[in-house]
């Protein structure tokens, strides 16, 4: 139970600290020291990544969506195949998928011609790549539940027949 008030915070929060957490939860600090550091052992906290909105700064970026269809492998399934995709540097996130392909794999580059590349001369010559599609993301509006734009009011004009 300690445990999972301690995920449900740093989920929302990784800057919460022990001695907040403690009081959150009625515990010590002490214990939830503890506790966060059994949760990083056992592979359960994987680490505290900060959500940033690169749209803001003066660093370019392209986040792409690649949906990947692969032929997985005898005994060892989609694994294999998805454990060496997302041990190329450029790939953020990779899922297994349900539907009409089986991974969708998350980049981010400098461009599209850097992610293009990618795509051409890494993913898809892998043998068990059987084809890819890739989706350029135009705008992000929310990541991680955390608004990337804040409402403004709606300042369309009025469409009149």
């Amino acid at each position: 139970m300690l445990k999972d008030a301690i995920l449900k915070e740093i989920d929302k929060n990784s800057k919460v600290t022990a001695a907040d957490l403690a009081s959150m939860t009625g515990t010590t600090e002490a214990e939830v020291v503890k506790a966060i550091a059994e949760m990083e052992a056992d592979g359960i906290i994987c680490g505290y990544p900060t959500l940033i909105n690169w749209d803001k700064t003066d660093n370019e970026k392209v986040t792409a969506l690649i949906e990947v269809k692969v032929t997985p492998q005898l005994g060892l399934g989609f694994d294999k195949i998805a454990e060496s995709i997302y041990k190329f540097d450029e790939v953020d996130t990779v899922y297994l998928m349900s539907g009409g392909f089986d991974l969708t794999v998350i980049i981010e580059g400098k461009s599209m011609r850097e992610v293009a590349n990618f795509v051409a001369l890494k993913l898809s010559p892998m043998e068990a790549v059987l084809s890819t599609g890739t989706h350029f993301v135009l705008k992000k509006y929310k990541e991680h539940g955390l608004p990337l734009v804040y409402e403004s009011g709606d300042n369309r004009m009025a469409v009149s027949p």
